[in-house]
């Protein structure tokens, strides 16, 4: 547990990675290993300060000033404005989340979320490891009975992800959720991952051409840059 504050404020912003999009106070205190009432004080200074947001039912979810952060993290110039149109059209025909996702750290980093995912169990993910923009890590952690941690299996699957330019994963991070990936390229080399995330009762077959389409618009607009 974090003696400082200021330790004590990062842990709590830490529970976050690899977590469900809202966290109960409970579930903070928890994953922290800070008492309760410790807690909600690092959860108030956070939340006063835009770090958080609590949610109607009074759980919390990362807030602006992290999602700013998150998209001030260093990346392709121009990618995320380059990218925010085509996403938001993205979002708008499926009904899931649409992001933009980079390397950053070893970890797959969301940049209008700011959320950070594990590679090896989220589509976008695969599509950074497939195309060599992150390492798959030695003892992969399994986030659901679905999730690849062989290697052998994994870099099979990977292989398959460079050959069809599409990424899947169905319940391998979080139960109830899928996702869709593909590479965003610029002067031919792979940057980054469009990614759609859904609720696997909206699994549909527009999803993933919806995604690939989505990618070569935001490759189209990067080039456009010069």
């Amino acid at each position: 547990m974090a003696e400082s504050v200021a330790g004590r404020v990062f842990s709590v912003l830490d529970a976050f990675v690899d977590a469900p999009v809202t966290l109960r106070l409970t579930e903070i205190a928890r994953r922290t290993g800070l008492p309760v009432p410790t807690a909600l004080r690092m959860v108030r200074e956070l939340v006063a300060w835009g770090g958080l947001e609590r949610a109607s039912d009074g759980s919390y979810r990362l807030g602006t000033r992290i999602r700013a952060l998150g998209a001030a993290a260093p990346c392709p110039r121009g990618l995320l404005d380059s990218a925010l149109p085509a996403l938001r059209a993205l979002t708008a025909h499926t009904g899931g989340h649409a992001d933009v996702v980079i390397p950053a750290g070893g970890t797959a980093l969301c940049l209008v979320t700011g959320q950070r995912l594990p590679p090896h169990a989220t589509a976008a993910g695969k599509v950074l490891l497939a195309h060599g923009l992150l390492t798959a890590p030695a003892a992969a952690e399994r986030h659901t009975p679905r999730t690849l941690t062989a290697p052998g299996r994994l870099a099979a699957h990977l292989a398959r992800v460079r050959a069809t330019g599409l990424a899947e994963a169905h319940e391998e991070h979080r139960l109830g959720e899928l996702s869709f990936a593909a590479p965003v390229f610029r002067s031919g080399t792979p940057v980054a991952a469009v990614s759609l995330t859904a609720p696997t009762t909206a699994r549909s077959p527009r999803l993933a051409p919806a995604v690939c389409r989505t990618a070569a618009t935001v490759s189209r607009a990067l080039e456009a840059q010069g």
